[in-house]
């Protein structure tokens, strides 16, 4: 985003569920700031109500296919169908395909649709070689001006969420960042 300008996009993939994503919603309430969630529509089918927590406490959304699919795994018209599938109950102008890739033929019919959101901040708070200190270090080394900060709301990361999302909002916050949301 704009390298000018003191700020941050924090976005968060994978969610809907509920073992996360009230935490996350309830921390991001807490230090006032709105943040996108590429969600993975079987999730919000599973869990309309969070869905609709997300929505009416302003944040925005984000479609990250329907089953987590992987671009290079699947023909291109089924990747397409499955994007398509999870916007009818996501509702988004956003999408932000799994694992960061997909065909250019992907690129090619869902930019069409949809505008793509990448990032240049990946936490890795899903790993489970990474700590939650390391996820913090990652902010902290990586972020700059007009970032794309990529969280995950899954299984694999919230025990590391717990101390990493704060305390990176806090750091952030300390370095004069403003938080956007895409429009």
């Amino acid at each position: 985003m704009d390298k000018n300008e003191r700020s941050v996009y924090l976005t968060f993939d994978d969610g809907p569920i509920p073992e996360s994503t009230p935490f996350i919603l309830d921390t991001l309430r807490r230090y006032g700031i709105k943040a996108t969630f590429f969600m993975v529509g079987d999730n919000v089918v599973k869990h309309p109500e969070l869905y609709e927590r997300i929505i009416a406490e302003g944040h925005q959304v984000g479609n990250h296919t329907h089953n987590h699919l992987g671009a290079f795994k699947h023909w291109t018209v089924t990747y397409i169908i499955n994007t398509m599938k999870a916007n009818e109950h996501i509702h988004s102008h956003l999408f932000r395909p799994p694992h960061g890739v997909m065909r250019w033929s992907e690129y090619y019919w869902l930019s069409k649709v949809f505008r793509v959101v990448m990032w240049d901040l990946v936490t890795r708070d899903y790993s489970k070689w990474m700590t939650a200190d390391d996820v913090v270090d990652n902010v902290k080394r990586y972020a700059r001006n007009g970032s794309i900060i990529t969280f995950h709301d899954s299984l694999k990361s919230i025990d590391k969420l717990h101390t990493a999302l704060p305390e990176s909002i806090e750091w952030l916050q300390q370095e004069g960042y403003e938080f956007k949301i895409f429009e």
